[in-house]
Parts: C-alpha cells; structure tokens; sequence
C-alpha cells in the first residue's frame, strides 16, 4: 500500500510485502520481511522505506518509528517470525547480474545506491526518534539503516559487520561516516577485515547504544508500540526510562588495533600483523587481509580517513562517486565487485581472482581513480543532501 495512504490504527501492508508497514496511534513500525534472503535490501525495498520515512516525516500525528527485521522461520505476526535477522545487506546478487548485463539493468543499479544513499542520509538526520531493533545478522545495508537511529538496540544474537572488501567493494552506506567515528583506528580495522562483531564490542565502538536480551524484544517492542505518545517529550521519556536509563558502555582497549591500523599504507599494516608472530590475533587479522581484494583495501583505507573529516552528506557524495567507479571503471567481469560477488555469492568457488592479486602489486596512486566523481557539483545525483 503506498505511504500515503496510511492511516492510524491500521495494517497498511500486505501480507506478502517486503516491507511490512504499520501505524499504531503515533508510532510508525517498520518490519522488514525478506526473511528468506536475510532481508536484504531490494530497489523496491529502498523506495518503499524512503517513501515511508518521508510521509511520517511530514506528519505530526507520527511521533516516533521503530524497524526491525523478520526471521526464515516464520512471518510477521507469528511468534516464532518476531526478530531473529535484522538486514544482511544489499542484494549483491542483483548487484553481479545487474552490472554484467548493462543497459537498463546498470542503469537501475545506479538507481539503486543513489536512493539507497539519499534513504541513509534522511535515517541519519530524521527529526523523530527512529529505534533500530538489531538482533540477528546487521551488515552492510542494515548497518545503513540502523546506524543513524536515535537508540540502536542489539541482543546476544546481534552479528555485526561491515563486510565490503570481501567482496571487493568498499563500507559504503555512510560507512565512511560513522567508522571513521570509532575510538582510536578501530573504524580501519572493522572496514579492511569486515570482522563480524557482537553486541559488547559493538557498544564499545560506539555502534549500538543498549543491549537487551532478545526474549524481551517482542514485549519490548509491543509496549512501544502501545503506547499513547501526546508529544515528543513523552516519547524521549520513555526512550529514557524503558531503555536508556543505567545503561553501561564497555570500554574496549584499541590499543593493538591503533599500533596496527594507524600506519600509513595497507603494506605497514600487513607488515606490522604478521611481524607479530606470537599474536594469534595479529596472525588472523593479516591473514583476513589477504584474503580481501588488494585494490579495494586501499580504497577503503583511504575512505575511511578522508570520512573522518567529512560531513554526513560530504562523505555520502564520496561513497556515491566511489560505487560509481566499482562498476564502470572496469565494466562487467573486470570489475573487483563482480568477481568478488561472483566467487562468494554466485559460483561461491570461494577464489576470487583479485586485480592486483597481492597488495604488494598495489602501486601507489592506483586507488585514486575510485574518487574522482563523474559528476559536477551541479550534476551529482546526491547534490540536493
């Protein structure tokens, strides 16, 4: 059912949605249900939760929204679909066809991360408190919709991770923005290794804000949703007292991963690793490394440090030109993105033949193309954020 056509009290949306929307008095809730494919996130998807988002925006009657995903073992309204999997990402399958078949097909790609970006930015600047029910897998995509919430809940469950480079692609979806805000040079760690992350680390490097056992978040997310909000003020203080208040944020120690990730070039980095002979932690971390697309690693290490003096809207720009050259600086096959999706997703051989193939064969200046925009100021197809 299209956004605006909602109304309080009222099940807006098919059974059979990918976006199941609903409003209840003046809390909008969101569930995502592609449950089958971890709900990742579709070109319909982006639109209809953009759409969505944008109408609530607008509507004073709507104080606040909630979103979370559904599980592979059941459906909205069933107990057993209630959380279990928030968002594994974008559908990089559509990303791999999409971008060997050209024409058309590309055209909608790019279609793709253009609103899919402008979806992050209107998340990360919303002006009503938006919750992110984080439980189960949150990587890529679903960090994109998460990241900028009000309250990030994540659970026991709760895998986290920006995975890009294994894939040959880069943490896109504002992962410029929000890494390069972790403490110390964790934000270059989480990007070059995609290292899934739980709960505790995740409140540590400041990408969650509360951990709830999951078995509370059915209640949790009813009692919200039952709520009889007659201002903003209300909402806030419910966030505060149901689940904000005594809240506790582990401190991690980011040593080990400065000394590491602080250096200047991917090499350093690599070297400093695997000069660490008796650290099982440096030796698995190097190894992670070389596993990863050599060129991407450069480009994201370079990401992630222009990010970190960037505005939200700067750095999505970025991201946006960057996508932009995964897949047209090399068309087709030649592409590190395609190959990667290719080798984990499609034939899933699990051997991605990298160009370079070592990160010793990455010459310096050969991650530059990745910034330079297609567009003008004037032109850019994020120009209005």
């Amino acid at each position: 059912m299209n956004a605006e056509l909602m109304t309080s009290d009222e099940k807006n949306s098919p059974p059979n949605s990918e976006v199941q929307v609903e409003r209840r008095g003046g809390v909008g809730l969101i569930t995502l249900n592609r449950p089958k494919a971890l709900n990742a996130l579709s070109l319909p998807m982006v639109r209809e939760l953009l759409a969505t988002l944008q109408v609530w925006r607008d509507d004073p009657a709507v104080l606040a929204v909630a979103i979370r995903g559904s599980n592979k073992h059941g459906r909205p309204g069933t107990p057993e679909s209630l959380f279990g999997g928030f968002c594994a990402g974008g559908d990089i399958r559509f990303f791999h066809q999409a971008a060997l078949a050209g024409g058309a097909e590309l055209a909608a790609l790019d279609d793709f991360f253009t609103e899919e970006y402008g979806l992050n930015h209107l998340i990360q600047t919303y002006p009503k408190p938006y919750i992110a029910f984080m439980d189960g897998v949150v990587m890529g995509g679903g960090m994109g919709i998460s990241q900028g919430a009000k309250v990030r809940i994540v659970t026991e469950h709760t895998k986290m991770a920006m995975p890009e480079t294994n894939i040959g692609l880069f943490p896109d979806v504002g992962g410029g923005y929000f890494l390069s805000r972790c403490p110390g040079h964790a934000g270059e760690y989480l990007a070059l290794t995609g290292d899934v992350i739980g709960a505790d680390e995740a409140l540590g490097y400041g990408l969650a804000d509360v951990k709830v056992e999951a078995a509370r978040l059915p209640t949790l997310w009813n009692d919200f949703a039952s709520q009889d909000f007659a201002s903003s003020a209300q909402v806030d203080a419910w966030i505060a007292t149901e689940l904000v208040a005594d809240r506790a944020r582990p401190v991690l120690a980011t040593g080990q991963i400065d000394a590491c990730f602080s250096l200047a070039r991917v090499k350093h980095i690599v070297d400093a690793l695997e000069g660490a002979q008796d650290d099982v932690w440096a030796r698995k971390t190097a190894a992670t490394l070389r596993k990863r697309s050599p060129l991407m690693l450069h480009v994201t290490l370079e990401q992630i440090r222009r990010a970190r003096g960037m505005t939200l809207a700067d750095d999505l720009r970025m991201e946006r030109d960057m996508v932009y050259q995964c897949f047209h600086l090399r068309a087709g096959a030649q592409s590190e993105t395609v190959e990667g999706i290719r080798a984990l997703a499609v034939d899933k051989d699990y051997k991605p033949q990298w160009n370079p193939a070592r990160i010793e064969d990455v010459k310096p200046g050969m991650a530059d193309a990745f910034f330079v925009s297609p567009w003008t100021a004037d032109t850019h197809p994020l120009r209005a954020l």
